[in-house]
C-alpha cells in the first residue's frame, strides 16, 4: 500500500475525491462543534439524536452523503483520542470498508483532523492500523483474493507535527509485513533455507549485511546443541548472521536472537495431531528479527544491531535425538535432553554463546518458547525476562509506546532447581510448573558474559480461529527499544537532554481560510 501525508482542513477532506473517506470523531471533542464542515455537522447531529456515540471503535457509516466527494463515509468514534483508542478506530473502519459490499475501493483518506494537532504517537498508530488491516496473504492461493485498497492518504491540520509519526509509521508497517509474511508461510514454503535467502535480500538494503552458515560452519563452531535439532530434518540447518551498521564502528551493538524453528514436531515426543500445523508459526521470532531489519533499512538510525537466527525443523526421523540424549552446546556445558518437544531453548543456547563475539551491550532472545507463557499471559503481552532492570524497564517503556505490550516475569535463583540431572550440567525442561520462568532459566545460564533478556511470544506471535495468522508482533517493541538506545546515544555525543514524547491531546483546531 502506498501511504501520503497530507494537510488538508475538515472541509477540504470532505472534497477530496477518492473511494471512502474515514472520518475520526473524538468524545466531548472541542473541534467537532468549532468545525463547520459536512461531516462534523453530520456527527454533531447523529450524536445529539443518540445514533452515535464516538466511544472507541463506535462506526456510523453513509453512502453518498451531502457535500462529501467520497461515494462511502465512515465515522469512527476514538474516544479520548490515544493512541491506542485511534488504532482501534481505523482498524475497524478499514475491516467495515474491505468487508463491505464494494469491491472497487482503492483510495482511502483517513481524517484525523478533529483531534487537534494530531501529534507523532497519533499519526503512527494510525499508519499502522492502516498496514494491519490491509495486509493480505496470498503466496500459495491459486485466486488472491486481496484488497484492493493500495493508497492511503491520511489528512492532518499540522503536517511538521505529524511528519516522524508518519515516517516512523510506514517504515513499522514495512517490518511488520514481512515478520507477518514469513510466520504465514507454510514450512514447505518457509524451510531453513528458504528463510537464509530472504535475509540475503535485506542484504540488498541500506547498511545491512548478511552472513549465511550451513551445516558444516556450525559444527566447526563447536554449535552442538543446533545441530543435534536439526538431526532429524532432511531440510539442512541455516545459521543467519544480519548486520545493521548505522554508527561508528566502534559502538558496540545490540544484538537480536530470534528462535527459527521453521516447523516443530515435537521430535521424538511428538506433539497431539491436533492443530500441528499452527507449529510453522514456530519461527516468529526469527521472522521478527528480519522485520526490525526491515525497519532499521527505512528510518536508518544511528545504531549498530546484530541479529542471529538459529533455522531449522525439528522432525522424528532415524537420526533424530531421543529423550535421555545429553549433547555439547558451544559454550561447553552439557545439557541432557528430556524432552525433545523442548527444542527452541537447544538452538537458542548456541545462538547466544556466538552472539558474545560482538561484545554487545545488550542481547534480546524473543521466541515462541512455551505454552505456560501462553496460560500465564495469554495473547495480550508478550512475557518479558531480565535480571538487568534497566533493560527490563527499556523494554517495557517500548511495549507501551508501540501498543505491542509486555510483561516481566521472575527470575529467581530457585526456579533453576528443577535443570538439575544426574548425566549432564543441566537438562533441557524441569517440571510442569512455571514453565515459561524455568525455559528462561535455562537461557540465562548461556548469558553470563553480558546484559540480557528475553521474549517469549507464544501467546502474542500469532492467532487461531477464524482470524488465524502471524500477527508481527513484536517487530514494533523491538524498534521503539532500538529507536530510544539511539535516541540515548546520540543525546550523550551532543549534550542535549533526551526531549520527552508529547502526550496526544484533543483540542481546538484553527479554523482555515482555505475552507
Amino acid at each position: 500500500m502506498d501511504f501520503e501525508l497530507k494537510t488538508l482542513t475538515p472541509a477540504r477532506a470532505c472534497a477530496e475525491k477518492c473511494d471512502a473517506l474515514v472520518v475520526l470523531i473524538p468524545l466531548n471533542g472541542p473541534t467537532l462543534e468549532l468545525a463547520d464542515d459536512p461531516v462534523s455537522r453530520l456527527a454533531t447531529l447523529a450524536i445529539k439524536a443518540g445514533d452515535f456515540e464516538a466511544k472507541p471503535a463506535k462506526l456510523l457509516a453513509s453512502y453518498r452523503t451531502a457535500g462529501v466527494a467520497a461515494p462511502r463515509l465512515v465515522m469512527a468514534g476514538v474516544g479520548d483520542g490515544s493512541p491506542k483508542n485511534v488504532r482501534a478506530a481505523v482498524v475497524a473502519a478499514l475491516n467495515l470498508i474491505k468487508n463491505g459490499p464494494g469491491s472497487n475501493i482503492r483510495r482511502v483518506v483517513l481524517s484525523l483532523n478533529l483531534l487537534g494537532d494530531a501529534g507523532a504517537e497519533v499519526v503512527r498508530a494510525a499508519v499502522l492500523a492502516c498496514g494491519d488491516a490491509s495486509y493480505s496473504y496470498t503466496l500459495t492461493k491459486s485466486k488472491a483474493t486481496s484488497t484492493a485498497l493500495d493508497r492511503l492518504t491520511i489528512a492532518v491540520p499540522n503536517l511538521a507535527a505529524a511528519q516522524a509519526g508518519f515516517d516512523k509509521g510506514t517504515g513499522l508497517v514495512k517490518g511488520v509485513a514481512l515478520a507477518k509474511e514469513w510466520g504465514n508461510r507454510p514450512a514447505n514454503h518457509a524451510t531453513p533455507t528458504l528463510l537464509a535467502a530472504a535475509a540475503k535480500a535485506l542484504g540488498k538494503l541500506p547498511h545491512i549485511k548478511v552472513d549465511v552458515l550451513g551445516p558444516k560452519e556450525v559444527e566447526k563452531l563447536g554449535m552442538g546443541s543446533f545441530a543435534a535439532v536439526a538431526r532429524g530434518s532432511s531440510e539442512p540447518l541455516r545459521f543467519i548472521v544480519l548486520r545493521y551498521e548505522g554508527a561508528s564502528k566502534t559502538d558496540a551493538p545490540v544484538v537480536l536472537v530470534g528462535k527459527g524453528i521453521t516447523f516443530d514436531t515435537g521430535g521424538i515426543s511428538i506433539k497431539p495431531a491436533a492443530e500441528m500445523d499452527e507449529m510453522k508459526f514456530d519461527m516468529c521470532g526469527a521472522a521478527s528479527v528480519l522485520g526490525v531489519f526491515r525497519t532499521l533499512a527505512e528510518l536508518k538510525p544511528r545504531i549498530n544491531v546484530v541479529g542471529l537466527i538459529p533455522a531449522c525443523e525439528n522432525m522424528p526421523d532415524g537420526y533424530a535425538i531421543k529423550p535421555g540424549d545429553v549433547v555439547t552446546s558451544m559454550s561447553g556445558q552439557t545439557i541432557e535432553i528430556l524432552n525433545t518437544d523442548a527444542e527452541g531453548r537447544l538452538v537458542l543456547c548456541d545462538a547466544l554463546t556466538y552472539a558474545e563475539r560482538f561484545k554487545p551491550q545488550a542481547v534480546i532472545d524473543i521466541a515462541t518458547l512455551t505454552g505456560a507463557c501462553v496460560v500465564a499471559l495469554g495473547g495480550v503481552r508478550s512475557g518479558l525476562f531480565s535480571a538487568d532492570d534497566a533493560l527490563a524497564k527499556a523494554l517495557l517503556d517500548a511495549g507501551e509506546s508501540s501498543l505491542d505490550l509486555c510483561w516481566r516475569l521472575p527470575l529467581d535463583d530457585d526456579y533453576a532447581e528443577g535443570l538439575k540431572t544426574n548425566f549432564a550440567d543441566v537438562a533441557n525442561i524441569a517440571g510442569r510448573a512455571g514453565g515459561a520462568i524455568t525455559a528462561a532459566k535455562f537461557l540465562q545460564r548461556f548469558t553470563t558474559k553480558f546484559v540480557w533478556a528475553h521474549l517469549d511470544i507464544a501467546g502474542t506471535a500469532w492467532k487461531s480461529g477464524a482470524a488465524k495468522g502471524s500477527t508481527g508482533r513484536p517487530v514494533a517493541l523491538l524498534v521503539d527499544y532500538l529507536l530510544g538506545v539511539a535516541m540515548t546515544a546520540d543525546a550523550a555525543v551532543s549534550g542535549k537532554p533526551i526531549a520527552k514524547a508529547k502526550q496526544p491531546k484533543v483540542r481546538a483546531a484553527a479554523k482555515s481560510s482555505a475552507e
